[in-house]
């Protein structure tokens, strides 16, 4: 495993770059954030809505106005609906995969057929896939393990802290992009980073892609301490030492997790990053939060109709790994605790009983 920082280079002209083109597949917010730097280095950049994306398309052509981003994007950024899938690749030298993680296998049934094989794409996507035996497969390994021999493109994908929002305000944000050919990385790497986007790059994929999948997780477990009211003080400002117990906790199982899919304990300085990150904002948090207040999941649901739940989907398919892990004897479930009470809160109606004195056992074991 190789991991690597190289220094920002400013003021890269349009000539230079010839106004190479770029398109973004999957309007979300990350991929909209993503066309800021994109643009300001002198990219021709194309934003191709998916077939859930028309309603952002439309406002975006009337002024540059994303609804979900709640940001306007730079006026010269390309619009596309799906339909213009094939237009918006047309020439493009490098293709970003912006859908969320149930968007996984569309983009591999109806984007990855008509990129060009020499054309690599990087994807934002975050997530892993459980299987019956325990076994863990992040996406870019699922998606190179179904694409036809005679169309390997070439993945590369993004992880670390990073808020869509956050990135559109120009805020200093820390990320890696991971792949195999670290030349070629190298080279889209250029793409992205400014004074403001700082990227490593490294070639742990696994490592990368499973470190900031778990996150959404565990930010769900950690943020139930924000939910938990009646930790109150008399000022009725929640104290914080049951938050970071949480997060704590949350980072020595990620870390276990880690060696188990067989990343780089090195890769959890990312995971902790987007920890922290989730955990300040989003769904992730809310659904945490609401446990912590007492809401059940039909509740909770109830509460986020209408929006994609990723940590939910995470945490149970890592649940269900450790499970089938666990009963073929290669490791405990105990020594997950917190990861195995929120897969008991999210799917089997459990209260919140934080298991304090399990954490206290795993880790006393852990370092005699």
């Amino acid at each position: 495993m190789n991991l690597f920082v190289i220094g920002n280079e400013n003021g890269r002209s349009q000539e230079r770059k010839n106004m190479a083109i770029v398109t973004l597949v999957g309007s979300g917010q990350m991929a909209s954030a993503l066309t800021f730097p994109l643009f300001e280095n002198g990219y021709e950049v194309r934003l191709v809505g998916s077939p859930l994306d028309g309603d952002v398309i439309a406002r975006l052509r009337q002024d540059n106005y994303h609804i979900n981003l709640d940001r306007t994007l730079h006026d010269g950024v390309k619009y596309y609906t799906i339909d213009q899938l094939s237009e918006a690749l047309d020439d493009a030298e490098l293709v970003v995969c912006g859908v969320s993680s149930f968007g996984v296998d569309w983009f591999l049934e109806s984007v990855f057929p008509v990129i060009r094989a020499d054309v690599p794409v990087i994807s934002v996507t975050k997530g892993m896939i459980d299987y019956p035996d325990g076994r863990l497969q992040v996406y870019p390994e699922y998606w190179a393990e179904r694409m036809p021999e005679d169309h390997q493109i070439e993945l590369f994908a993004i992880g670390g802290p990073c808020t869509a929002r956050d990135l559109s305000d120009h805020d200093h944000s820390f990320v890696a992009y991971c792949g195999k050919d670290l030349e070629k990385l190298a080279w889209i790497r250029e793409h992205f980073a400014t004074d403001y986007y700082h990227i490593a790059i490294t070639d742990d994929v696994v490592g990368l892609e499973a470190a900031v999948a778990l996150k959404n997780g565990y930010a769900l477990g950690t943020a139930i301490a924000i939910g938990m009211k009646n930790r109150c003080g008399d000022d009725g400002i929640a104290h914080v030492n049951s938050k970071a117990a949480l997060f704590q906790q949350s980072v020595w199982e990620m870390d276990q997790l880690l060696g188990i899919v067989g990343g780089s304990h090195k890769m959890i300085m990312y995971a902790a990053g987007d920890l922290d990150v989730t955990v300040a904002g989003g769904r992730s948090r809310k659904v945490g939060q609401y446990l912590g207040e007492g809401f059940s999941m039909p509740e909770i649901e109830a509460k986020l109709a209408g929006q994609t739940l990723e940590a939910v989907v995470i945490a149970t398919r890592t649940a269900k790994a450790v499970k089938a892990m666990a009963k073929a004897g290669r490791i405990k479930e105990t020594d997950f605790p917190l990861l195995m009470h929120v897969d008991q809160c999210l799917n089997a109606g459990a209260k919140v009983n934080i298991p304090w004195h399990d954490f206290e056992t795993v880790t006393r074991d852990a370092v005699k």
